[in-house]
Order: structure tokens, then sequence, then C-alpha cells
């Protein structure tokens, strides 16, 4: 247990954790302070100890899907809050000292890891995103948003700020009626069907999951739109055509940095001479990282989270102009928060799809993604892009009076 006491010891200066080995014995870590939770977890055999200190984020993920981490106080929301808080990202928590060797090992194996070809591509998306579909539809609004919310209040709906959400980023897209729009990685339809609605546009919505396609066609079916709204399965490598608008939500991450200038050059070929592009992504503070090794195994393998940096590097060669840059620092930890309590309620239905194992996977999965928007160097970016300089109003006002016509209709 050294090990495991050496570690916990540094980590956990406020609030408090108790930790129970195997034969009973309790130590605590940490002192009671305001505003941090009091937690108490057991290890179930004699290795956990040594199996979680030796790699902190896979062996804590691992041990806690495998019921050998077992938390008898708090939850696992509480148990990686608590973690987090005490080392948060702007107080350094994440500057971790590396050698040059270990710095070069982490660069090649991530951009090994992201060498995401077509087929590539569609393995890693139907990973995560061809899960049974009825797990979604227990923690997702009733519109099946799988992206950061806009919470103008955080005492909103999800319901509400996922409206919201389209809203604001429709603004952007200064659309007009009669414009085509093309929406890369489209998910289940929503947004599609929504700027549809709202802007009376044509949108073509791409994907690489079969059964989000699946349910985006038959919404736009059922809506009576389909001759206005189509969805096809295809990578955006693959696509021809030109589009006035391009919208790209929660796409992005799943790119992979090799990929990242190729990416730009696809859409800049795509936009109209006086097109519009809206990317929103999840990003990183701070300069260039590298992607946890319990995301990569279990949750979106292939996938990577870009410094804001990066993707303005990126889009340089092609000379897409960066007409606006917005940072939304906790609005996806609050659409977490909201996804977590709804998981939690829907426990039982999600082990009769799948099992505990997997019901504590996920759970992970969204506290430790939320506690890295609270206390990590996680934030959502949305970049707009023009290819002329002439192609949008000089100022910003066109946004606001936007958006206001849209949540008001």
């Amino acid at each position: 247990m050294a090990l495991i006491d050496t570690f916990l010891g540094r980590l956990v200066r406020h609030g408090t954790l108790q930790l129970t080995d195997h034969k009973g014995a309790t130590r605590t870590f940490g002192t009671p302070t305001s505003g941090f939770p009091d937690i108490a977890v057991r290890l179930a055999d004699a290795d956990v100890a040594r199996f979680i200190a030796l790699r902190p984020r896979l062996g804590a993920g691992e041990a806690y899907m495998d019921g050998r981490l077992i938390i008898e106080r708090g939850d696992i929301m509480d148990l990686i809050a608590l973690i987090r808080a005490n080392a948060p990202w702007e107080k350094g928590g994440d500057l971790k000292p590396r050698g040059p060797l270990r710095r070069t090992v982490k660069a090649i194996a991530g951009r090994i890891g992201q060498l995401n070809d077509a087929s590539r591509s569609q393995r890693n998306v139907a990973h995560h995103y061809d899960l049974d579909d009825r797990l979604y539809d227990l923690f997702l609004d009733a519109d099946k948003q799988y992206s950061c919310a806009y919470f103008t209040d955080p005492a909103n709906s999800l319901e509400q700020a996922q409206g919201d959400k389209k809203a604001h980023i429709a603004a952007k897209l200064a659309l007009r009626p009669g414009q085509s729009v093309l929406d890369i990685g489209c998910g289940w339809g929503g947004m599609a069907l929504y700027l549809h609605r709202v802007a009376d546009v044509d949108v073509l919505g791409i994907t690489l999951s079969t059964e989000q396609l699946k349910v985006a066609r038959a919404r736009a079916e059922a809506a009576g739109v389909a001759d206005r709204v189509r969805f096809e399965l295809i990578d955006y490598r693959a696509l021809t055509g030109s589009f006035d608008r391009i919208v790209s939500v929660g796409m992005f991450e799943h790119v992979g940095r090799p990929q990242f200038e190729t990416f730009f050059r696809h859409c800049r070929n795509l936009l109209a001479d006086d097109g519009v592009m809206l990317l929103h992504t999840i990003g990183r503070m701070g300069g260039p990282g590298s992607t946890d090794a319990f995301t990569t195994k279990y949750i979106f393998p292939g996938g990577y989270i870009p410094a804001l940096s990066e993707i303005v590097r990126a889009s340089e060669p092609s000379r897409l102009i960066a007409t606006d840059v917005e940072t939304l620092r906790l609005h996806y930890a609050h659409t977490l928060r909201e996804w977590y309590q709804r998981t939690l309620a829907k426990q039982a239905e999600i082990e009769a799809l799948y099992d505990a194992r997997f019901f504590r996977m996920w759970t992970f999965y969204l506290a430790g993604a939320t506690a890295a928007f609270e206390h990590g160097g996680m934030c959502n970016y949305q970049v707009q892009f023009a290819r002329s300089r002439h192609a949008l109003p000089i100022t910003r006002d066109y946004m606001a009076e936007a958006e206001s016509g849209y949540r008001s209709g």
C-alpha cells in the first residue's frame, strides 16, 4: 500500500478520502474543507492499490469497472471531483514534468493512434456511436444532442440549453433562405432538421455511423422534409460539391491530429467563395497534449482534443479566415452533470441493455469528463471561418439579433 499511500498523500489535501484495504485497515487522506467531498472507498483485493498507483487514470477506471475499487461513501463523480479539485488546471494541476524521451514516445504513440484513414475512422465511430440506440435515448435530451449545450442560465433544463445551443450556432452561420448547408458529423440529425426549420435552408448531413444514419433519415421522413434535409453515410474526404455554409458539431475531436490540415483543406474546397463555416469542438486550454489511456481504450479510440493553437494553425494553409472565436468554459460541465444524473436514474435499464460493468464504465467516463471541464484543462471552442473577408458583416451584432429571433421562434 506504500505506493498508493504516497500518491494519495501528495494529491489529497482538501476534502477527505478514507481508504480501506482488503484486510480492513483504514487510512484517511486530506482534511475536511468546505466545498470538497468526503469520500470513502474500499479496495477488494491485495493487488488493486498497486494496479491503480502505477497508471492512475486507466487503472482506477478499470478497477472501478471490475468492482475492485468500491465506493462506500459518495459516488464516482464525487471521487473524481475530489482528485481533480485538488489540482485545478489554472493552478498548474495538469503540469507534469516529463523527460524528452517520454515526451517523444507519447507524441509518436498518439500520432500512430490517430492515423484515421476512412476505414479506421468508420471503425472508431462505430465503437462509440453504433452502441444500442436505446442507450442514448436514456440520458440525452429529446432531440438527441450529444454535444455541449449552451446554458444561458445554469438553472435551465437540458432541453432548454440544447435548444439554445442550436440557436447560438445557427446565428453564427448567418443563414439565408434557400442556402445549402453541409453538416459534417450530423449525429441523429437534430441540428440539420433545426437549421432547415428555422432558416429555410437545404441541408446535407454526413456521418460514419450506420445507426445514426438510420435514425436521422427516419426523422426527416417523419417530418416530411426528406427532399430538403438529406443524410448520407460518407467520409468528409470523399464528398464533392459546393455549399454556402458548413457546420460541424462534436466531430472534429475524432479527426486526429495528422488529419487536421486535410480536414480544413476539404472544408475550404467544399465552401462557396462567400461561404461560412462554424466549427464546434471540445478544446484543450493551453498548448497541445495527449489523449488519456482510458478514453482511448474504452470511449473514443483515435480521438484527440485540440488546443486552439492547433485548430488555427491547421486552418492557415487553406487560407480560411478565423472570423470569430468563442470559448465555452463551463457549459459542458453543466451538460455532463445532467447526462450523469440521467444515467444514474436509468441504471437498471442500462444494465439490462449491457451489464453492470458497462454501466460503471459509462459513469466513470461521464464523471471524468465532468471533472475535466470543472477543474481540468478542457473547454469548448466555437470557431467561425470564412473564405472571404467580405462574407460577413463587419460587426458581431448580427449574431445576437439572429439568435434572439431563433429562440423566440
